[in-house]
């Protein structure tokens, strides 16, 4: 079995934008104490890869959504952290849901339905 499959794929909805959220991740685990601090090792512009003790690596990565962002976050041996992490972001204010449209047909019988 590769050793990865065990990791665990952790996500949030956030109102930060992506650039926000890296720059949030850069400083949450840089500021943790001692086997669980972790460093910027490579940046994209949606992702931060993150390298800690023993060689271990935290990436978090972000796209947009409707009022914010979608952040997920991975790591082999780091999953707690990645969890304190996830759950330190401001939730994103809920979307209303759009109201679907009613199209009256008239007398006619909807497919599907009993006649």
């Amino acid at each position: 079995m590769h050793q990865q499959s065990q990791r665990q794929l952790q996500d949030r909805v956030t109102a930060l934008s992506i650039p926000e959220v890296l720059d949030a991740a850069k400083r949450f685990f840089a500021r943790r104490g001692g086997v669980y601090s972790a460093f910027l090792e490579k940046q994209g512009p949606s992702h931060v890869a993150l390298r800690g003790q023993g060689g271990e690596e935290i990436v978090i990565g972000a796209h947009p959504v409707p009022g914010g962002s979608s952040v997920s976050g991975s790591s082999y041996l780091f999953d707690q952290q990645v969890a304190q992490f996830l759950a330190s972001l401001p939730p994103a204010a809920p979307i209303a849901p759009v109201p679907e449209e009613v199209v009256e047909v008239g007398d006619a019988v909807a497919p599907g339905a009993a006649s």
